[in-house]
């Protein structure tokens, strides 16, 4: 699913309130009941919302995350964009760290016409796309492949990463929360993201607009640990200003 602008807002007024009824978002997106429910419908269906009786609010999930085939679907022009805009200002003859996540997945694809780049991963779809340049030098991390998403978790991934240090960390999270903390699902994932953000010189975030008040059970770290997030929306309250505090240079990536 890409959503249209009005299906962004509408995602946006969700995550700010938690939860609204169906016409509180008809009223203020400006269109009909009709026309609301069916884009609460289609987003429902792609897991970006969840439906109750009258409303809609935000995945309340903590302990799972949406299927990696499933995410690779969603907001797929707003990833583009993200991508493009970190390929962009991403040097050649750089090291990199790219993480696990579909968001990370399309920086690889933009990548691709990079020179003298050595990137670690622990994610075996980002060597895989990257192998396809023969101007990048792709190390893969030792450790256990999650069979879901061919992530590579768990304590050897993470000593393995810790005999590097790399000028830039490129990591997708699954959810930011209102207290400026950055989470995820799986502890034995969040033990090599922790890793990877101490053993980089700059840490930048790729997080599309559905990560904003998302909730995940296991913390990561917190927002005063990136340098730079691009992101595809204008980040809803309180995040603009939690950003500024953290001093995180925000790169809202609209085209």
């Amino acid at each position: 699913m890409n959503p249209n602008p009005r299906q962004l807002k509408l995602l946006a007024v969700v995550q700010a309130h938690g939860s609204v009824k169906v016409e509180f978002l008809a009223d203020t997106l400006g269109v009909t009941l009709q026309t609301v429910r069916r884009d609460i419908q289609r987003m429902a269906d792609e897991g970006l919302l969840t439906r109750f009786h009258g409303g809609v609010r935000v995945p309340s999930s903590t302990i799972e995350n949406i299927a990696h085939p499933q995410r690779e679907s969603l907001n797929v022009n707003g990833k583009k964009r993200i991508a493009k805009a970190i390929a962009s200002a991403v040097p050649n003859d750089c090291s990199l760290i790219l993480n696990i996540g579909t968001t990370t997945e399309a920086v690889a694809r933009a990548l691709l016409h990079h020179t003298g780049l050595r990137v670690i991963t622990n994610n075996l779809n980002v060597a895989i796309i990257l192998s396809a340049n023969p101007q990048c030098e792709v190390i893969v991390v030792g450790g256990v492949v999650r069979g879901r998403d061919q992530g590579i978790i768990g304590e050897a991934a993470a000593d393995f990463i810790s005999q590097f240090k790399v000028d830039i960390a490129i990591i997708g999270i699954s959810g930011i929360e209102d207290d400026g903390s950055l989470r995820d699902f799986d502890y034995r994932e969040v033990k090599v993201s922790q890793t990877i953000i101490s053993h980089a010189r700059e840490v930048w975030l790729a997080a599309d607009f559905s990560k904003f008040n998302r909730p995940a059970m296991v913390a990561v770290g917190h927002l005063s640990q990136i340098d730079r997030l691009f992101t595809d929306a204008l980040p809803p309250d309180p995040f603009s200003a939690l950003l500024e505090e953290a001093q995180v240079r925000c790169e809202f990536v609209t085209s």
